[in-house]
């Protein structure tokens, strides 16, 4: 059983919680980024992956929604990777040990990631669900908790929108 499996929405809360069984902290970001470019592959989706691991996947527009403006969302992949002394998870190696409370969900003995692992969960839900929906163009760069260094270097040239919605935000 999944620890997260009665949450929803409930592919948002799969996605996030396969996110948390990969090492994701800054400066430690190649196999999150390899997930999500296979996530793209095996979905047939346009997917560009730079030199530092930054990501865009774009889904085409479904059928009757081509003339509809494009829309851009965009997280981070990195988390800040940090644990109690007594925790003997290696952020590098392990993926994070989930649970929930009476009205949360954290990581036993280590941040939880939701800065920005659940903008990245809600995207692949969007680019996996079967709906009406206009070109949708995900980016997710990495370092941002460190200096927005993929952001500083992330070649825009495959995204059309001209509207961006953040979901690295209250």
């Amino acid at each position: 059983m999944r620890v997260l499996e009665q949450l929803t929405p409930t592919k948002v809360f799969y996605y996030f919680e396969e996110i948390c069984k990969i090492p994701h902290g800054s400066g430690n970001v190649d196999a999150i980024s390899d997930y999500l470019k296979n996530f793209a592959e095996e979905r047939h989706l346009e997917v560009f992956q730079d030199n530092l691991k930054n990501i865009i996947i774009i889904k085409e527009a479904s059928k009757g929604y081509e003339q509809e403006p494009p829309v851009i969302l965009q997280g981070h992949m990195d988390m800040v990777a940090v644990k109690t002394p007594d925790c003997n998870l290696d952020m590098k190696t392990d993926g994070l040990k989930l649970a929930m409370g009476d009205d949360s969900i954290y990581a036993e003995g280590t941040s939880l990631g939701g800065d920005d692992g659940i903008a990245v969960a809600y995207g692949l839900a969007l680019l996996d669900g079967n709906y009406q929906h206009p070109r949708i163009e995900l980016v997710i760069t990495v370092d941002e908790e460190v200096g927005m260094d993929g952001a500083r270097v992330l070649d825009v040239t495959p995204l059309k929108a001209k509207q961006m919605i953040n979901i690295d935000s209250e």
